[in-house]
């Protein structure tokens, strides 16, 4: 509850921080940008906008709960001059972006698809022409955003002029003192909200002795040393494949990180090139992206909550697998997962190791219920993995998850434990004897 009482607040005065700073510097011609000190905001007396070479962007993207949603994206990179005449240069530093951008449903059919980003193209492309850019109340510098990335291949696509480090803008027609909305106000009403919740908790909650509450706090977080906080990452005897596969695809993300893909998350396009499961490939003889793709992740979090549950069911499983039965289950479920997933979906960029880890999931499942495991351990580990699946899979009813590599993992990783339980229970019947 502390954690979301200060997150929401944390998050708006963020996005307010990103309106709010900055001044605005008047200047009287685009090239007296780089002469005067960099702020995010400009207003500019003298300038030409050539919207006859431009450079544009055709891409999509899919979104909304089950990839529901197929994003149709036009990004069109103007070139801003000092004067008419400097069209004859080959050169040009300053740019205005203009994104466009329409939704339908991702469960159209390639084709129709297509044709409706023709029919998209052709009435932006007549918006365009009959829209005037000199109108704009002042000018902002674009940060290091998807959609810069995306402006700046726009700009690659223009066939007139040389660029070197451009600077692209956005156009605003609204007075600047109202780039803020309404951010300050969500703020102290999510604060205040937060803080009274809070302090209804405290007024309700029964606090334990001071004396008590500090040797628990001591005993639950003390840690002895450097290795064991990194132990999970760590091959030992019993516990040897599950760390090999939690820093395998950690290394993947931090290789990923410093290429400058991303961090918090990654595009669709790098994925696809870095091996993404993908229908239209995989059909065209691509089968090693079933593969690949179990080794790739979204972002951070998408990494960090998949290597977490990988951790704890690795625990129990890898001992009494072996080496050798556990990865071939793990690779295995993944592969099994994403069949599914191109199964399921027409054209969606897949990745992530969960189809494989819900497949040992499936398979934990399997062996609590066939009770191969003591029922002391059976009855709460059952419960913790019935949560966590079932968790996993409402999340991926509300966003953008794919549920059909998750589900694909989960029952061929069920079946198999089913297949394996009854000799795996007469194995650790003879261990313990």
């Amino acid at each position: 509850m502390a954690a979301l009482i200060i997150a929401f607040p944390t998050i708006i005065a963020q996005e307010y921080l990103v309106t709010a700073t900055g001044k605005l510097t008047p200047i009287k011609t685009i090239s007296e940008l780089q002469n005067h000190e960099k702020t995010k905001y400009y207003t500019i007396q003298k300038f030409y906008i050539d919207k006859k070479n431009i450079g544009v962007l055709n891409t999509s993207e899919i979104s909304g709960k089950n990839n529901a949603h197929f994003n149709m994206l036009i990004y069109i990179a103007i070139p801003i001059l000092e004067k008419a005449t400097d069209t004859s240069k080959y050169e040009c530093k300053y740019w205005l972006g203009k994104k466009y951008s329409s939704q339908i449903s991702n469960h159209l059919s390639n084709t129709e698809k297509s044709i409706r980003f023709k029919e998209f193209a052709s009435t932006i492309e007549q918006e365009f022409k009959h829209t005037n850019f000199n109108q704009f109340t002042y000018l902002e510098i674009t940060g290091n955003t998807e959609d810069h990335d995306n402006f700046n291949e726009a700009i690659e696509e223009n066939t007139q002029y040389d660029f070197n480090k451009p600077i692209l803008l956005e156009a605003h027609e609204k007075p600047f003192k109202n780039r803020n909305g309404k951010k300050l106000t969500w703020f102290f009403g999510t604060l205040g909200s937060g803080l009274l919740v809070w302090l209804i908790i405290l007024v309700f909650l029964k606090l334990q002795p001071k004396k008590n509450r500090k040797s628990q706090i001591e005993k639950t977080f003390k840690i002895s040393s450097l290795k064991e906080t990194f132990d999970f990452l760590i091959p030992r005897e019993g516990f040897y494949i599950t760390p090999i596969l939690i820093n395998l695809n950690l290394i993947i993300f931090i290789i990923m990180v410093f290429s400058g893909f991303g961090f918090i998350s990654f595009k669709g396009k790098d994925l696809l090139e870095l091996g993404a499961n993908f229908r239209p490939l995989v059909a065209q003889g691509q089968y090693w992206r079933l593969l690949t793709s179990t080794f790739l992740h979204g972002g951070l979090m998408h990494v960090l909550s998949n290597m977490v549950g990988l951790y704890i069911v690795g625990l129990f499983l890898e001992p009494i697998l072996g080496k050798t039965k556990y990865l071939l289950i793990y690779v295995s479920t993944g592969i099994f997962g994403s069949l599914n997933s191109v199964w399921w979906h027409e054209a969606t960029v897949s990745i992530g190791a969960s189809g494989a880890i819900f497949g040992l999931y499936g398979l934990f499942i399997a062996l609590l219920l066939f009770k191969v495991f003591p029922p002391q351990l059976s009855k709460a580990f059952l419960t913790f993995s019935l949560i966590f699946v079932g968790y996993n899979l409402v999340m991926g009813l509300m966003g953008n998850i794919d549920n059909a590599a998750h589900i694909g993992g989960l029952v061929s990783g069920f079946i198999i434990g089913c297949a394996m339980s009854s000799r795996l229970r007469e194995q650790v019947e003879r261990d313990n004897n």
